[in-house]
């Protein structure tokens, strides 16, 4: 199936997304009816495991989402498990230096870029799915060019070198962090300081100049399209679990008024 995030990207267009902490299908079809191109199943902060990952990564492929997924650590095992179930792209959260993101790259693409391990796998339907009809040498070339490797931007090493790790080639793009980043700025939870907006500005300068897809991380509709208007082509709104929240809040609000 397309990577509907990355096509957007490619057209020049926007594109929308939100974590999932839910660990519920139906929550994800539901996206997808919703208006979204993407969703970021979250293995980082949530309680989600590699076995329900793969579901889920399923489930939203199947809905018409892109299928995004936070792995939990900077690591070969995690990396492979998530793009052999068919990840659209991996999220890569802590990310410190330019030697950790070649190590990435490593792990996820295939030769000539990387070293990434080949088995038969969902990713390629076990060698019979349409990305597989030019052999295993094809697939491979696909996946390199269709699968979305996505270092996070959250600390002060990858702040610092982020010109040249948004260069490397077999990274597609940078994930910004704004609660860390801004914990790691000394100012936590003040993104309307000109250090924190300074901060974002030099990631998404630094991707568009290397021409890598960047994605913002807000918390509502209207300030990812106040990032949109800024100029980031895609933008992560929020997290499923607090929009509920919100909505019930507000529903319980206007009854009991």
């Amino acid at each position: 199936m397309a990577n509907r995030i990355l096509e957007k990207f490619r057209g020049g267009g926007k594109s929308l997304g939100i974590f999932t902490h839910l660990l519920s299908a139906p929550a994800i079809e539901a996206m997808a009816y919703a208006g979204l191109d993407y969703v970021i199943i979250d293995m980082e902060h949530s309680p989600i495991g590699a076995e329900h990952a793969a579901e889920l990564v399923g489930v939203a492929e199947r809905s018409g989402l892109a299928p995004l997924v936070r792995v939990d650590a900077i690591e070969r095992s995690p990396v492979l498990k998530m793009l052999d179930v068919g990840a659209a792209g991996l999220i890569v959260p802590q990310v410190e230096s330019v030697e950790q993101v070649r190590a990435l790259v490593s792990y996820a693409k295939f030769t000539p870029l990387g070293n990434r391990g080949y088995c038969p796998s969902r990713d390629g339907g076990w060698g019979l799915a349409e990305n597989y009809s030019g052999g295993m040498p094809g697939y491979m070339s696909r996946a390199n060019g269709e699968t979305l490797l996505i270092p996070q931007c959250e600390t002060a090493g990858c702040l610092e070198h982020i010109e040249e790790i948004a260069a490397v080639e077999g990274v597609d793009g940078i994930f910004i962090g704004p609660f860390d980043l801004s914990i790691a700025l000394g100012i936590p939870g003040r993104f309307d300081d000109e250090r924190h907006m300074a901060a974002v500005e030099r990631v998404r300068l630094a991707c568009e100049r290397a021409g890598k897809l960047c994605i913002m991380f807000c918390g509502d509709g209207a300030a990812a399209a106040k990032y949109f208007a800024q100029g980031f082509p895609s933008v992560t709104a929020g997290l499923d679990i607090c929009v509920l929240q919100s909505a019930i809040q507000g529903l319980a609000g206007a009854a009991l008024a």
